[in-house]
């Protein structure tokens, strides 16, 4: 049940029966307070004002062409002209009962099913992943996995950094290594960063290396098959790395989501050809460039886009440009969406103009780039080691394991083993995660150990401790939740107030997938906790004089709220434990 969407085609054809356009949109929103409703129809006065009309008048004829017969019990003009929407207890009961034993929850697919390629983590070759991968890793997978549930076709495309002049000092190293003995080349490959560091070492300070990398990226780039075994042995193992995190994580990506810079190689002349044809390049000392008017520098000029420098080579806009192509054209997206941070803002924004005046973008594809801020250290600065250098994402994920298993050894001894090793893992990861995935992803955030690992406030710890609370209701109870029968019955404002936040659940997924801001779903989430902790206090469901008829009631609203919350936290790609 998508309650807003019903009540915006409700309020819709009771905007064209009071005379409005019918292109009039019907702005309805979750009530800010209870006294303004359940929810509120914001339309009227924009509408008043194109017709020349009074709003409260106008409100008026809407409030009496609104068909709500059996959903709202109450319907009021407020204000200059706003349309508070009161609910019915009994609809809304019927909506618990029904999602209750629906394993969706009561989530429909969307109406209108795309196809969404999905851009996020974009590692590189032989380097480790680090704290700055995550924002982009699982912000991404959240929102795919989002869309997924709701129907869409999600294409996941891991942009991996796996071409460039760089790969000339790699594959000399890895020559040289290979040269002394195999057990050299897997202990140096195991540490992906020194390994990167050695090689970068010889390059700067011996002309004899230096040269001999050129030389290897010119073969590399010619399509030299030696080259090529060592490049590839290069970006196996480096996969073999990004995939472990992947898996500590629980992200959805794999090795057959990978379409690195080089799978668009061969399409990079064939870019510029096609730009030249559409006659956007220009040449600008020696080098290839479309200027666009929509982008001014300081002077007032077009601002240009270099897509092939003086000596040939090509440049990140032109292996976008390969991508929008491949994805528009060849994999026939509906959507794109980029999650990289939002310094690459302009990049975007001009690499989209440049694919919308080359037709390399399809009209009706919509490209956004999901930008996002930085995590930052409680010194406001970018999140560091105490030596200044980027922290390893493998090193992070180590810290938050040691610091849950203190955390869960003071806090449950009635585990076995092997269910703390559970407990640890996913109190550890979803912490981790959850802190990120809350915050807007718009916005810098502050990474503070103390307050993710909280069972307090809005956290992971908090919301797995109200998912196993759930569970031991249950328990008590001696019957699970698919035994349960009879109706809800709706009988205190605290099962009200639950009942109204479990029905928001296909509307907050809607709008998680439309924007790409997985911290909607989180703070729904929250809401829901909050809303079920005052319903525990309130309303007993095992305490002896309960009335069978009420505890079956109850029992099913612990039952769909339970779901929400495993179906929640497993689209942000947290695991759920039964016990804590």
């Amino acid at each position: 049940m998508n309650i807003l969407r019903l009540l915006e085609d409700r309020v819709i054809k009771a905007l064209v029966a009071a005379g409005a356009p019918a292109d009039t949109p019907a702005m309805v929103r979750p009530g800010a307070r209870a006294n303004f409703g359940d929810y509120q129809c914001n339309a009227v006065m924009a509408a008043a004002k194109k017709m020349g009309m009074n709003p409260r008048e106008l409100a008026q004829k809407v409030s009496d062409h609104l068909d709500l017969t059996g959903i709202a019990s109450k319907i009021e003009v407020a204000g200059p002209g706003f349309i508070n929407i009161y609910l019915e207890s009994q609809w809304l009961a019927s909506a618990v009962h029904e999602a209750a034993h629906d394993p969706r929850a009561g989530v429909s697919e969307a109406a209108q099913r795309q196809t969404v390629v999905v851009d996020y983590s974009a590692p590189n070759v032989a380097k480790e992943m680090h704290v700055g991968h995550l924002r982009s890793t699982i912000i991404g997978d959240a929102t795919a996995r989002t869309l997924e549930f709701l129907g869409h076709k999600v294409i996941r495309q891991n942009h991996l950094g796996d071409w460039g002049t760089q790969f000339g000092m790699l594959i000399a190293h890895l020559e040289d290594l290979e040269k002394e003995n195999q057990e050299a080349v897997s202990m140096k490959l195991s540490d992906l960063e020194t390994f990167y560091r050695e090689a970068k070492k010889h390059f700067d300070e011996n002309p004899d290396f230096a040269a001999r990398a050129r030389n290897f990226v010119v073969r590399l780039q010619g399509g030299d098959e030696y080259c090529l075994k060592l490049w590839k042995k290069l970006v196996n193992i480096t996969l073999a790395h990004n995939q472990e995190i992947y898996d500590r994580l629980n992200v959805s990506l794999t090795n057959n989501d990978v379409m690195g810079e080089s799978a668009y190689n061969d399409s990079l002349p064939v870019i510029i050809k096609v730009l030249g044809e559409k006659g956007l390049l220009s040449e600008d000392d020696d080098a290839k460039v479309v200027f666009l008017d929509e982008f001014k520098n300081k002077d007032g000029d077009p601002m240009g886009v270099i897509v092939q420098k003086s000596g040939g080579g090509f440049l990140y806009s032109t292996t976008d440009l390969a991508a929008i192509r491949h994805r528009c054209h060849t994999l026939n997206a509906d959507r794109v969406l980029y999650y990289v941070d939002a310094r690459q803002g302009q990049h975007f924004e001009q690499v989209y103009a440049v694919a919308r005046k080359a037709g390399f973008a399809s009209e009706h594809v919509s490209l956004e780039h999901h930008a996002f801020g930085m995590m930052l250290g409680k010194d406001g600065k970018p999140f560091k080691t105490r030596a200044g250098t980027t922290i390893k994402l493998a090193d992070l994920l180590n810290e938050a394991e040691e610091r849950a298993a203190a955390l869960i050894a003071s806090k449950s001894g009635d585990l076995s083993e092997e269910q703390k090793v559970n407990v640890i893992r996913a109190v550890a990861i979803g912490s981790v995660k959850y802190a990120d995935l809350s915050k807007n992803r718009t916005s810098d955030y502050v990474f503070d150990w103390d307050i993710m690992l909280a069972f307090e406030g809005n956290t992971a710890p908090y919301l797995l401790y109200a998912f196993t609370r759930i569970g031991s209701i249950f328990r008590r109870a001696g019957i699970s939740m698919s035994d349960l029968q009879g109706e809800v019955i709706i009988a205190s404002d605290a099962e009200r107030e639950l009942a109204l936040q479990l029905c928001r659940f296909s509307e907050t997924l809607d709008s998680v997938a439309r924007e790409g801001l997985p911290h909607q779903l989180c703070a729904y989430l929250y809401d829901i906790s909050g809303a079920f902790m005052k319903f525990y206090e309130t309303c007993p469901v095992n305490r002896e004089g309960v009335l069978p008829e009420l505890r079956n009631s109850r029992l099913q609203i612990c039952a769909l709220t339970g779901r929400i919350l495993q179906l929640g936290l497993d689209l942000l790609g947290i695991e759920t434990v039964e016990q804590m």
